[in-house]
């Protein structure tokens, strides 16, 4: 594979895996107190942590998702949604194995997905696309570039 094509991989897995994080950050920005009780359903964080959870987890998602769609410090970006991504694949897991039925609080404070497989086959692929622009040797042109390049600045 070429530079350009490995550009144009690394490219398309930060648009998508960033643009998928923003998007699941929207609702939850929106919506904290509710974000906070899907949090308080897996039973795994302390009570007292639940609100700051719910507050600090979209901003996060929302910050390094975009940062990663921008092509700002995408190495760094991309190794911080993997991490996210095993945080809750571990999450999802520990919730199948005590036999939780929640809901995932993934896109939506509201209900939405359930916990199961299906949902940790759609983090490992999530989890894939954030090895190209971590490890890929070839950068990948950021945002602004390709916008200055169609716009000759």
């Amino acid at each position: 594979m070429n530079n350009s094509a490995k550009s144009m991989v690394v490219l398309v897995c930060r648009l998508v895996v960033g643009g998928i994080f923003i998007y699941a950050s929207l609702d939850k920005l929106q919506h904290p107190q509710a974000f906070a009780q899907v949090i308080h359903h897996y039973r795994m964080v302390p009570y007292a942590l639940l609100h700051p959870f719910a507050v600090f987890l979209p901003v996060l998602e929302f910050l390094v998702g975009a940062a990663l769609v921008l092509g700002i410090k995408q190495r760094g970006a991309a190794l911080i949604l993997l991490l996210l991504n095993l945080v809750f694949m571990v999450a999802i897991s520990s919730a199948l194995y005590r036999g939780l039925d929640i809901s995932c609080g993934c896109f939506n404070t509201d209900g939405g997905h359930g916990v199961g497989l299906s949902l940790l086959w759609r983090d490992a692929l999530l989890l894939l696309g954030c090895l190209p622009p971590l490890v890929g040797c070839v950068a990948g042109p950021s945002i602004l570039q390709l916008f200055k390049r169609k716009h000759g600045s």
